[in-house]
């Protein structure tokens, strides 16, 4: 690992020349990007300015790791930093040479930023409450770890034609988005043993697709046996020449599901016999005493030790300010085992609470994020940071909140949104109940900003599907669109879902309203 640490060294001391390169148009963005991305650095649209990707891997921070991450960014002078939905940490609006600090200092605290970008293996997604959760079949957290330290210990020698992406499912619900990844672990049990339900060749953005399931069992000691069969897979069949189809899902479109998984095996068998990557994985234990609450709160989670709880915070947008972050790990500095478990959703939870250390936590963040799901909504970076967004998401979502806010409608009635600044499905557009994707469009004649909206998408074992498309509204009439379903909705006092079962005529009807 100490030659590994030297060469990252290296790498970054390199990277920096290649930034003032860009800085002094001797090389132009695309050709920083093929540097930039793999190093974890994006340059904003200004092209002055640039974002760092911290690979918090799996979104498990201690608190002493938190703290680090916030004196980086107050050190440089940021307002806040970013949650993403692959549980990293983006700090933004930095110059070359802060980036080049960050990344050393970081690198030096065991958090790394290779790979977190371009054609490497990406953050392996964790359900955020592995572990702690009366529903899951077992704790997948140290198996997530393990394999994002596999891809740490090969990450400058990757060839991949593009980013690979794994994920761990603990519980039926999938909050790792398991089913719709490159490869998907999800928990399951089967005569009281242990195993994981496979997905292969699933992901978002364009032309997603559900994962197809593995014909069989997978034990958990196998892990890495899997991990490096995909790999290989795509290293061998994967597209080099067309970057717009070297993703996994284009392997399975092009061979059929039956003639991949055959392939796949075939990789399998190879890297069993070639390698021992064999797991032995201890069990942890929370030995913490519990104390129980009465307080009910759609933010508090029982965890499977009595007494205990998680406790769940998200920031509007994922855009977490400093002044917040200072004050919640002022509060959980003394809490015994508190550890912060980042999620898929720009949110984060403070895990392994007494019902008095969440009853204090509920009441310290309230109004300072989202009580209710919509205000719980999920929105990419995009304009005017993202090179490749279409719209501001994060403006739409503030209006959004705005509008509710404006005509006093605080009921929890709408599910969480989803919102992409494009295509590319940074906001998850097609898994959520109601999600959206910025694009332009000519209206009378004009170019114009408009989200396509999509509708019923969906997480979970054998229930996964992707959202439909419901036609295009103008990005300023969003806000409205919403507002009106929502007072629809308020008179039935049901789930968007259910109501959307028995009113499709209905909803079609308001959405032909705003349509364009």
């Amino acid at each position: 690992m100490n030659d590994l640490k030297e060469q990252l060294i290296k790498d970054i001391e390199n990277f920096r020349i290649i930034g003032h390169k860009f800085l002094n148009g001797e090389i132009n963005r695309a050709e920083f990007k093929k540097t930039s991305g793999g190093m974890g650095v994006y340059s904003h649209r200004s092209g002055t300015e640039f974002m760092v990707r911290l690979r918090t891997f799996s979104g498990v921070l201690s608190k002493d790791r938190l703290k680090f991450i916030y004196g980086l960014a107050e050190q440089y002078n940021l307002e806040g930093v970013h949650l993403t939905t692959r549980q990293d940490i983006q700090l933004h609006g930095l110059g070359i040479d802060e980036i080049y600090e960050i990344m050393k200092a970081a690198l030096e605290e065991g958090i790394h930023t290779r790979g977190a970008g371009g054609n490497f293996p990406r953050n392996v997604a964790l359900s955020p409450l592995s572990g702690v959760n009366p529903k899951e079949a077992f704790d997948v957290t140290p198996y997530a770890i393990r394999v994002n330290e596999h891809f740490l210990s090969k990450i400058t020698s990757y060839k991949l034609p593009r980013k690979l992406k794994v994920a761990f499912a603990s519980s039926n619900e999938d909050e790792a988005h398991a089913t719709v990844t490159d490869l998907g672990f999800l928990a399951v049990k089967e005569n009281e043993k242990e195993y994981f339900k496979l997905y292969l060749g699933g992901g978002l953005g364009r032309n997603p697709k559900v994962g197809i399931e593995y014909d069989e069992l997978v034990e958990p000691k196998d892990v890495l046996y899997h991990v490096e069969a995909m790999t290989s897979l795509f290293i061998a069949e994967g597209d080099y020449e067309n970057h717009g189809k070297a993703r996994i899902r284009y392997i399975v479109e092009r061979m059929g599901a039956e003639a991949f998984i055959e392939c796949y095996k075939k990789h399998l068998e190879k890297v069993k016999i070639e390698q021992n990557l064999s797991l032995e994985i201890a069990d942890k234990k929370v030995v913490k005493q519990g104390i129980k609450t009465n307080l009910v709160s759609n933010r508090l989670f029982e965890q499977k030790v009595e007494g205990l709880y998680s406790v769940y915070f998200h920031p509007i947008g994922g855009q977490l300010k400093l002044s917040v972050l200072k004050m919640l790990l002022e509060e959980i500095s003394s809490i015994e085992e508190a550890e912060v478990r980042l999620t898929m959703n720009e949110g984060l939870y403070i895990t392994n609470l007494n019902g008095e250390e969440a009853e204090r936590l509920i009441k310290l963040t309230k109004t300072l994020g989202g009580e209710t799901r919509l205000e719980q909504s999920v929105a990419c970076i995009g304009v005017p940071t993202c090179q490749i967004g279409v719209l501001n998401g994060q403006k739409t979502l503030q209006e959004i909140i705005s509008k509710f806010k404006e005509e006093n409608i605080i009921e929890d009635i709408l599910p969480r949104v989803h919102i992409s600044g494009c295509a590319n499905s940074c906001g998850v557009h097609e898994v959520g109940a109601i999600g959206f994707f910025g694009k332009l469009k000519r209206v009378n004649n004009v170019s114009s900003n408009v989200f396509e909206l999509h509708v019923k998408g969906k997480l979970g074992k054998d229930v996964t599907r992707l959202g439909a498309s419901y036609g295009d509204i103008l990005q300023d009439q969003v806000p409205q669109f919403l507002l009106e379903l929502a007072r629809t909705i308020k008179t039935e006092k049901v789930e968007f879902i259910d109501w959307l079962e028995s009113h499709e005529t209905e909803f079609k009807e308001l959405v032909g309203k705003f349509a364009v």
